[in-house]
């Protein structure tokens, strides 16, 4: 247990530790190591110690480093990736609950990560106003962290949350923390802490208020419509109010999501659409109330089907904790009506009731509602959803049990999905097992469902050893997916067997092969960009191998290479994959992701080859101070994209957005459309 000491005076984030609250304040010094094995104690020393007052979490960080060489970082920038640097990691499960909580990280050059935990998964994308001040010196780092208790939810009284502090040492190439956590799980796991104890009862959490309002100028052109040019000038508002210690609501006129980081696109030559994750921030604080529904490829609501089609005029967005084993989550959103699309409303209620130690019963109601109908039809799309989360006080079992039911007009038969999973982690063990059955009329379009009609079944087993040497682990792995017809007909399966080994300085490489069988439910043209296709019912059965590389990413140059090779359908492919990262720390981070693609198929295909080139400048020139220049030549979408975004960071939270995007076509180099847009956004509080 820690137990942080009230403030008696004020603190200055200067990177210097000598006020009297820090000289007196407890230490939190004996961590226990987590990688690259889960026994033993880290070469470097680290020292933790919190102090608080009526507005704020102090945290002071002493990392002590004196093995030669450089720290590693790759820019000032917020929300960098964990593993590419030196840094603290903090989690305050201020609720107790062992599923939920907050995180704040920073790197060893002063930037700042942020994000909302639930399960083992972390969403960066939302941000607070955390404030931070680094100091290096030649045998350690010194960081001061302020974290507003306006930032977070906790309990009326509170005066003991769960917590862990982590430390990623690249240079000793060792992961350690406070709290002793199993090396298979991040350090980070909510399932794994220690208890925060606080002198005093924390303030009452007071009704947070927040307004964000936006100004907004653009120009743009489309040269594949008329061809003119618009100009548009808007304005819009977010509203955060904290309606009780742990339930936020969230209101938006007239949103605007221009400054949002572009998509990275992906090769696809599968026959399913692909995923991408939400950035919206309007839609990140608790979006495990509303994401975490059924399984990976088949989920009843998915907030990306809101206002990427057409704009949304406003909404509302309630959620958090009703009490200790209650969560709440309620949406409202509605969006314009355009040429191609009716005005839509949005509703979805989510409700959550915890159970056992760290498990929870889910319900969900999703409605889609069709605006300015013709008098007389019926235009609607409704999902019920009922999910079991189990996950165990060691966080050794998890897995879930689903039932989810559509409601659409004329109600056909089969529109439900069901599933249920379980999986075992411990050591040097993986086992899982993965069920699933959709129906054929099963619609949720206002969710992600990548396939329908089917039954299925996954088993994966891994093992892995742990030597502890050169080689930190390695073992084999074997993943299988059967699908099948609702009266047990075969339609696909893929079994994928490889090895996989894990260097002591974080490179690794594995191979595999791999197995198909396919039966078309309907007609596909596998290049995607043909009149020809392949005709519903033909089978295929073809294998092919891979092996992927990765480099030690402490070094400036480092990267990932993949290559595939073998049948594909009625032919066979080839296809390299590769992201090759340069970073001059901390200014410039340069990435280039390239994907080959060649398709060998038969008359009446022809053979296709395509480039996917993505090369991404990151200049980071402050703390405040940002210029991406992100470019994706993509052959197979004949498409061009280049999207040039400046960002100052003025106050905390509050932002100045200049961002030109440019799409012309990969062949002709012919412009389609082009924009230039002007932000400005305030977080008042």
């Amino acid at each position: 247990m820690y137990t942080a000491k009230k403030m008696k005076g004020r603190i200055l984030l200067d990177g210097v530790l000598d006020e009297p609250d820090w000289l007196s304040a407890n230490k939190a010094d004996n961590f226990f190591l987590v990688q690259p094995v889960d026994t033993g104690f880290p070469k470097q020393k680290s020292e933790v110690m919190l102090v608080y007052d009526d507005k704020a979490i102090y945290v002071a960080v002493v990392f002590h480093d004196t093995i030669p060489g450089k720290r590693i970082f790759e820019s000032f920038r917020r929300d960098y990736a964990f593993n590419n640097n030196d840094n603290f990691l903090s989690v305050f499960d201020t609720f107790r609950d062992q599923t939920n909580g907050y995180t704040f990280e920073f790197s060893a050059s002063g930037a700042i990560s942020d994000g909302i935990r639930s399960g083992e998964t972390k969403n960066s994308e939302w941000d607070s106003k955390v404030e931070l001040k680094l100091k290096n010196y030649s045998d350690k780092w010194i960081t001061e962290m302020k974290i507003p208790f306006k930032s977070i939810r906790y309990p009326a009284n509170s005066q003991t949350w769960y917590a862990n502090f982590g430390r990623l040492d690249l240079k000793a190439n060792e992961k350690s923390a406070w709290a002793p956590v199993p090396r298979q799980f991040p350090h980070s796991s909510l399932a794994y802490t220690g208890v925060l104890h606080f002198e005093e009862p924390l303030p009452k959490p007071t009704m947070n208020f927040s307004l964000i309002p936006y100004i907004y100028g653009g120009y743009h052109r489309d040269y594949e419509a008329s061809g003119q040019a618009g100009y548009r000038r808007d304005f819009g508002m977010d509203a955060k109010i904290g309606i009780s210690t742990a339930m936020n609501l969230d209101l938006t006129y007239n949103p605007d999501f221009a400054q949002v980081e572009v998509d990275q696109q992906v090769m696809n030559i599968d026959r399913f659409e692909l995923f991408y994750p939400e950035k919206r921030q309007f839609f990140l604080e608790n979006s495990d109330l509303f994401a975490n529904y059924g399984n990976t490829g088949l989920t009843p609501f998915f907030s990306r089907r809101i206002g990427l089609d057409a704009p949304v005029l406003g909404g509302a967005r309630l959620s958090g904790k009703i009490n200790n084993t209650f969560r709440l989550g309620f949406i409202n959103m509605t969006t314009e009506k355009t040429t191609d699309h009716l005005a839509r409303n949005f509703t979805v209620l989510s409700l959550q009731k915890k159970i056992l130690a760290r498990s929870n019963i889910s319900f969900m109601f999703v409605n889609k509602e069709y605006l300015n109908k013709p008098d007389g039809t019926l235009l609607f799309n409704r999902v019920a959803a009922l999910d079991f989360n189990l996950a165990s006080k060691n966080n050794e079992w998890t897995g879930k049990v689903f039932y989810h039911r559509s409601f659409q007009p004329n109600n056909p038969d089969g529109q439900y999905a069901q599933g249920a999973s379980v999986k075992y982690s411990k050591g040097n063990i993986l086992i899982s097992l993965d069920q699933a059955a959709v129906g054929d009329n099963y619609l949720v379009e206002t969710g992600f469902v990548r396939r329908k009609n089917y039954i299925s079944l996954s088993p994966e087993l891994a093992y892995f050893f742990i030597p502890n040497k050169t080689v930190t682990i390695h073992g084999p792995y074997s993943k299988f997916k059967n699908y099948s017809t609702h009266q047990f007909n075969k339609l696909d399966h893929e079994l994928d067997l490889g090895y996989k080994v894990e260097f002591r300085d974080r490179s690794s490489i594995a191979a595999g092969i791999r197995n198909y069988y396919i039966r078309l439910m309907q007609n596909f043209d596998p290049t995607h960009i043909s009149n020809v296709f392949l005709p519903v019912g033909s089978e295929y059965n073809y294998s092919d191998f891979y092996t992927t590389f990765t480099s030690n990413n402490r070094q400036p140059l480092n990267g990932t290479a993949t290559y595939s090779k073998g049948g594909f359908f009625n032919g066979n492919y080839e296809m390299i994959d590769t992201k090759m990262v340069y970073r001059f720390q901390p200014y410039v981070n340069f990435s280039m992701n390239v994907t080959y693609t060649h398709l060998h198929l038969p008359q009446p295909f022809e053979n296709h080859q395509f480039w996917l080139v993505g090369p991404k400048l990151d200049i980071t020139f402050t703390d405040k101070l940002f210029l991406t220049t992100f470019m994706q030549y993509n052959e197979q979408l004949n498409n061009t994209n280049l999207n040039i975004r400046f960002q100052w960071r003025y106050k905390p939270v509050s932002d100045l957005f200049l961002v030109y995007t440019d799409n012309y076509y990969a062949n002709t180099r012919e412009v389609r459309n082009r924009a230039l847009v002007l932000k400005l956004t305030y977080w008042w509080n």
